[in-house]
C-alpha cells in the first residue's frame, strides 16, 4: 500500500486505523469525514488534531453521500485501497431517523464503489456490524443467514454488504467485509454505554441500565479492531470476517463493576425496560479471522477499560464542559 483512502477518519475507529496505517505501515493516508453532529463534534476535532500532527495525513471535509465532492477526491488522488469506515451508527437512533442511515450507509457505500470502478481501484474494505446476527445461534459465524435485520441501522449495513458483493462479482473489486463486535476504547463515541458509565459514575450521576444488566456483549478493544481492519486489506476475493473478542461475552453488570473499581466509586443505577431493538447477547466466532488474517484480539476487557478510564481522567477537564455530553437519560 502506498496511498489509502479512509472514510470516517474523524470517527472513533477510523482515526485509530489512520494512526496505525501511518505509524506501523508508513502509508500515505487521505482521510475524509463529513464531521456530522450525531455526537458533540469536539470529540472528532480532538481525534483529527492528533492525526494532523502527521505529515502523511491529508484531510478533506467530504460526505460520501455527496457524489460530486467525493468524485473530486478520487480525481485528485490515486488510491491503492479504500477503507470505508464512514457510517451512521447506533441502533436506537436509526429508528428515529432511518433516512440519514440509508443515505450514508447504503448510498455512500454505492458512491465509493462507483468511484473505485471508474478509477480502477481494486481493493475495498467495508466496515459492517454484528447487529446483523440478531436472533442467530451463538457464537456467530460468518456463514449464518442475516436476512432479517431488526433495525434500520442493521438493514442499511446489510444493503452495503450486498452491493459490495455485486461490485466484486461484476467488476472484480476485491472486497473484505469486517463485522465489528462492540468496539470500545479511549476517545470513543459518547453514546456507547461504557463511555457514559465512566463519565456518569465519576460525576455521581445515575446510570441508565436497560433490562437486568445481564445482557452481554463481545467487547473488542479499538486498537485490535484497527489492526484487524488493516490486515483485511490483503487480496481475498470477497470475504466476510468477524472481528470480535472471541471469548465468552461479558455482561453489562461486569463492565459496570470494573469501572467502579477503576474509579473507586459506586454506581447509582436507574433500571429501565429492555429496548425492543437491542440484542440480548453478541459473541463472535473468530476462527476465520485467525485463518485468513492471522488476527486475534490482544487487549483484555480489564486492560481496555483501564485505558478508557485513564484517557477520561487525562481529558476530564474539557470533557465535562461539552454541552449535552453523556446525558443521564
Amino acid at each position: 500500500m502506498k496511498r489509502v483512502l479512509v472514510t470516517g477518519c474523524g470517527g472513533f475507529i477510523g482515526s485509530r486505523v489512520c494512526h496505525q496505517l501511518i505509524d506501523d505501515h508508513n502509508v500515505d493516508v487521505v482521510g475524509i469525514d463529513n464531521m456530522n453532529d450525531y455526537y458533540d463534534i469536539s470529540l472528532k476535532f480532538h481525534r483529527l488534531d492528533q492525526l494532523r500532527r502527521h505529515s502523511q495525513f491529508h484531510f478533506h471535509a467530504v460526505d460520501i453521500s455527496d457524489r460530486i465532492t467525493l468524485g473530486d477526491v478520487f480525481e485528485n488522488y490515486q488510491f491503492d485501497v479504500v477503507l470505508n469506515l464512514a457510517a451512521r451508527a447506533g441502533v436506537r437512533y436509526s429508528m428515529e431517523n432511518p433516512y440519514v442511515y440509508m443515505q450514508t450507509n447504503a448510498l455512500g457505500n454505492l458512491n465509493l464503489l462507483e468511484e473505485m470502478r471508474m478509477h480502477g481501484i481494486r481493493k475495498y474494505v467495508l466496515a459492517s456490524t454484528s447487529s446483523l446476527y440478531a436472533g442467530q445461534e451463538m457464537p456467530f459465524v460468518e456463514s449464518l443467514s442475516v436476512n432479517t435485520p431488526i433495525s434500520p441501522y442493521a438493514a442499511t449495513k446489510k444493503a452495503a454488504e450486498a452491493m459490495a458483493y455485486s461490485y466484486n462479482y461484476l467488476y472484480d473489486i476485491d472486497t473484505t467485509v469486517v463485522r465489528y463486535f462492540t468496539v470500545y476504547g479511549p476517545a470513543g463515541r459518547p453514546d456507547m454505554s461504557y463511555f457514559r458509565f465512566v463519565y456518569l459514575i465519576d460525576q455521581g450521576h445515575p446510570i441508565t441500565v436497560y433490562g437486568d444488566g445481564e445482557q452481554s456483549r463481545d467487547f473488542t478493544f479499538v486498537d485490535d479492531i484497527a489492526r484487524g481492519t488493516i490486515l483485511a486489506t490483503k487480496p481475498l476475493g470477497y470475504e466476510i470476517i468477524n472481528l470480535g473478542g472471541g471469548n465468552q461475552p461479558h455482561s453489562i453488570n461486569k463492565v459496570i463493576g470494573i469501572i467502579e473499581e477503576l474509579l473507586g466509586k459506586k454506581a447509582v443505577v436507574d433500571r429501565k425496560p429492555a429496548h425492543v431493538a437491542d440484542m440480548e447477547s453478541t459473541w463472535a466466532n473468530i476462527e476465520k479471522a485467525d485463518r485468513l488474517l492471522g488476527w486475534k484480539p490482544e487487549i483484555s476487557l480489564e486492560e481496555g477499560l483501564r485505558r478508557c478510564v485513564a484517557w477520561y481522567q487525562d481529558n476530564r477537564e474539557w470533557l465535562v464542559k461539552l454541552p449535552g455530553i453523556c446525558e443521564t437519560a
